[in-house]
């Protein structure tokens, strides 16, 4: 029954970025997001994303082992072209190019506009210091992180390991800025 959960989930908040970036929001990509979200005041956000391995989940896939998984889940190309693999190791999998700004690298891995969605809407000072505003510019907050994060961490992964959300949640969590109500 938990795996049917998480399977449930998965099909349910999978497309959730895929819907936003749909509505006309663009991914901008970690850097352009790191401008603002980079000092201790504003929370030190991109450091600790840089620290996590949400950031080199991408390069994950370029290593023998990656390649391995998916010639044993059956693959006939590397992990790194592998669809099956890129969906949950990058941000802006599979949206057209027109989608993706100019600052925005796949090879960043998992990014800030995955949790938080595409950010060309969002991204400008004036939008980012009134969340309601943030929000309805495509900002994403998330109430419940355990259904967010079993969209990616769940048994359809094959290095699936069963975890605490509030303990992985400590080694990347990362403040909301003063400036936001």
């Amino acid at each position: 029954m938990k795996h049917l959960m998480y399977i449930l989930v998965t099909l349910i908040f999978s497309p959730f970025i895929l819907l936003q970036a749909q509505n006309g929001h663009s991914f901008i990509g970690a850097e352009a997001c790191g401008m603002c979200h980079k000092t201790e005041k504003q929370g030190s956000q991109l450091s600790i994303w840089q620290n996590s391995a949400h950031s080199k989940a991408y390069e994950t896939l370029k290593t023998d082992k990656a390649n391995q998984i998916a010639a044993e889940k059956g693959f006939k190309t590397p992990a790194v072209e592998t669809a099956e693999c890129l969906k949950c190791h990058v941000s802006g999998y599979g949206m057209d190019a027109s989608m993706l700004g100019k600052k925005f690298k796949i090879e960043d891995g998992v990014q800030c506009e995955t949790c938080h969605g595409p950010g060309s809407d969002y991204k400008d000072m004036k939008v980012m210091k009134d969340k309601d505003l943030a929000v309805k510019n495509g900002l994403v907050m998330h109430d419940n992180l355990e259904k967010f994060c079993i969209g990616c961490h769940n048994v359809e992964s094959p290095t699936f390991v069963d975890m605490n959300i509030d303990e992985a949640w400590q080694k990347i969590k990362h403040s909301i800025p003063k400036t936001q109500n």
